[in-house]
């Protein structure tokens, strides 16, 4: 997908919402237990009430493979659903990979060829030649990993690398930003560290950034907009748990589409105050 169709989603629903689909089958509905592919069942209910207010879906790939190949034939399922069903939006397989070079090419043909995936999170640790395989397709994306939500990530992310005393998240910002353009390549930052996304502006003023941790994680969307949005948006808000998890009866969807609905209005006053749209 090309960054402007991509924009035009967000103005067009004057969202900025990504869905996760971290569908875990021990959290879904017990009475989906009963179908062929509960998994599957939940996404495709999950999907169709919240399509209006989304404008991308990125399912986790660990909850599907926990769960053998019964859960890669839901991930695969679930994609082609989006594809065949809402070509217009965008999706994401957070997977985190990287490799050397030809473990990388094979993980990149899996999901941009295989799966169809638009975007794929990727670990940068092991430097350019891991990820230069991932951008060598046409109309897809990296998503590269650079300061993330966890609490963790203050062990490497923060850690003073030079004179200048940055953190190592900003030379990974810095040094990855020259291996390809705003088109092919989005960053991971945490909406729990809203303060930082004006640092991180600075760097690469013009790319997406993939913002997890809103919701269930205790990020603030109006501290992420203010300190993250730029002239075409620049963002994607990630929500997974408040969504899909907002009800766990029969009225699951409903429930969702309701939760996805609250966030989509407030990103639709977000993007109006910012003169995004009008």
């Amino acid at each position: 997908m090309k960054t402007s169709a991509l924009f035009d989603q967000i103005v067009q629903k004057k969202s900025f919402l990504c869905v996760g689909l971290d569908t875990d089958i021990a959290k879904i509905p017990v009475h989906l237990l009963e179908e062929e592919d509960p998994v599957f069942s939940f996404n495709k209910a999950i999907i169709d009430a919240t399509a209006q207010y989304a404008v991308a879906y990125k399912p986790n790939t660990a909850f599907y493979e926990q769960q053998g190949s019964k859960g890669w034939i839901a991930l695969e399922k679930t994609i082609g659903y989006l594809k065949s069903n809402y070509p217009e939006l965008f999706t994401i397989a957070d997977a985190k990979r990287a490799d050397i070079g030809n473990t990388s090419a094979a993980y990149a043909n899996a999901f941009f060829n295989r799966l169809g995936f638009d975007a794929l999170t990727v670990a940068p640790y092991m430097g350019k030649d891991s990820v230069e395989p991932f951008l060598n397709f046409q109309n897809k994306w990296v998503i590269l990993l650079a300061l993330t939500s966890n609490p963790g990530s203050a062990d490497f992310q923060y850690q003073k690398i030079n004179s200048a005393s940055e953190p190592l998240y900003h030379q990974v910002i810095k040094t990855s930003s020259g291996w390809a353009g705003p088109d092919k390549m989005m960053y991971v930052v945490g909406a729990t560290h809203p303060e930082e996304l004006g640092r991180i502006r600075q760097i690469v003023p013009d790319h997406y950034l993939l913002i997890p941790g809103i919701g269930a994680q205790g990020g603030d969307l109006n501290l992420v907009a203010q300190y993250g949005l730029n002239k075409q948006c620049g963002l994607l808000v990630n929500s997974s748990r408040n969504i899909i998890y907002a009800s766990g009866d029969s009225d699951f969807a409903s429930k969702a589409a309701d939760e996805a609905q609250k966030i989509q209005h407030q990103m639709a006053v977000l993007l109006t105050k910012s003169a995004i749209i009008s």
